[in-house]
């Protein structure tokens, strides 16, 4: 690799950990209001989490905001990446992915990164963004668990990516998905032991 690129793919790595470390669900609960989300429900940042506080709205500007910044992280370093290109912008998704799961204005500690991991898929591949949604609506309606949905439509986007031939893509997201299952490790634990909650189950 050419030295010169170096610094432009740190450069973005730097951008896209900070857009993604934006904990904008912290920020609109508390500007709401609400208070700290982190001391209701699972103590997560993100939209699931924020919907608890029974304010929909708010749950819906975080899951936005969360998936944008992965999008902007992109699109900005890909646009002023120059010749580095798609590199720049493979780089700074993982850096917002990165930023989103361990932000640095939180000791480290942030969200679980379905909506940035989406951000992300649909500035590089709006079509492996579709074929996500298409499995995880598929799933979701006849299994009734979100998780599990996600869970499987991260899975498999790698190889919907590869199958679009976007290789360099596929591996980026293959890595994402990893985390994203580590990350997901205790609904994984419930979903096994049958105690995970199903979509639209009260109490």
């Amino acid at each position: 690799m050419d030295s010169q690129l170096w610094p432009v793919l740190l450069a973005a790595l730097a951008g896209g950990y900070l857009l993604g470390s934006i904990p904008f669900g912290l920020i609109f609960t508390r500007f709401a209001g609400l208070g700290d989300v982190r001391a209701i429900g699972s103590g997560n940042i993100g939209a699931t989490n924020v919907l608890r506080t029974g304010r929909k709205g708010l749950a819906a500007a975080t899951l936005l905001g969360d998936a944008l910044k992965g999008t902007v992280a992109v699109l900005l370093a890909g646009r002023f990446g120059m010749e580095a290109g798609l590199m720049a912008g493979l780089v700074a998704g993982f850096g917002a992915f990165l930023g989103h799961l361990f932000p640095i204005w939180l000791g480290f500690k942030g969200g679980k990164g379905v909506a940035t991991f989406l951000g992300v898929l649909l500035a590089l591949s709006p079509l492996g963004l579709l074929a996500f949604a298409a499995i995880w609506l598929g799933l979701a309606f006849t299994l009734k668990y979100s998780s599990l949905a996600a869970l499987a439509a991260s899975a498999l986007t790698p190889l919907v990516l590869w199958t679009l031939g976007q290789p360099s893509v596929a591996f980026l997201f293959l890595v994402l998905a990893a985390l994203l299952w580590w990350k997901h490790a205790p609904n994984i634990r419930r979903l096994i032991d049958g105690t995970e909650g199903r979509i639209g189950q009260k109490g």
